[in-house]
């Protein structure tokens, strides 16, 4: 499989089965977390790997009703934390580059679980503060991304359904993934063409 071809495979995953995760399919995909670039090397990150049900229903209760509904049936969440007391800042402005480091690590982490087989699902919509209290994080470190990951039940009846109902999430019609042309988002010497 080439890198192209794993990158269309990726696909938020909403609909698991009830098959646990071999504990070396879990632990590549944590690898991969931890190995991930970061600005200046800084890497101010940490995984928290949850499969305890009752801590996942309770971090599952702070989110949207839309992830709610769609969480339950998860193996195993990885909260995914930053430290922005450790990361990277850029000295012009102090933009803090943790948001960005912690993005890169899960965007690997999604393609080394769909090049396993397993799915995910990136969820953002969640209470910081109650994800914090279920897992006993410190003050200073955040709880930023919250990565669903597990063995996709495949293309049901129920996901063609979400595809209709959710377009405007990022799906056409037929459950194809919505994107820009290239010409929309690629400029050449200076923005716009």
């Amino acid at each position: 499989m080439t890198f192209l071809d794993l990158a269309k495979k990726r696909r938020s995953v909403r609909k698991y089965s009830h098959r646990p995760i071999e504990d070396e399919k879990l632990q590549l995909v944590l690898e991969v977390g931890r190995i991930a670039p970061s600005a200046a090397n800084f890497q101010p990150r940490y995984f928290i790997v949850v499969r305890d049900k009752e801590k996942k229903e309770r971090i599952a209760g702070s989110y949207s009703k839309f992830n709610f509904n769609n969480s339950k049936d998860v193996p195993a969440f990885i909260v995914i934390c930053g430290d922005h007391q450790k990361s990277w800042h850029r000295k012009l402005d102090g933009k803090d580059y943790c948001d960005l480091d912690i993005a890169i690590a899960v965007d690997h982490m999604t393609l080394q679980a769909a090049e396993l087989g397993l799915g995910t699902c990136w969820i953002g919509d969640f209470d910081p503060q109650a994800c914090r209290k279920v897992l006993d994080i410190p003050d200073h470190i955040e709880p930023i991304a919250i990565l669903h990951i597990g063995y996709s039940i495949g293309e049901s009846q129920y996901e063609s359904e979400l595809s209709k109902e959710h377009s405007s999430f990022g799906n056409n019609q037929d459950g194809t993934k919505k994107r820009k042309s290239f010409e929309e988002i690629v400029f050449w010497n200076k923005f716009g063409n």
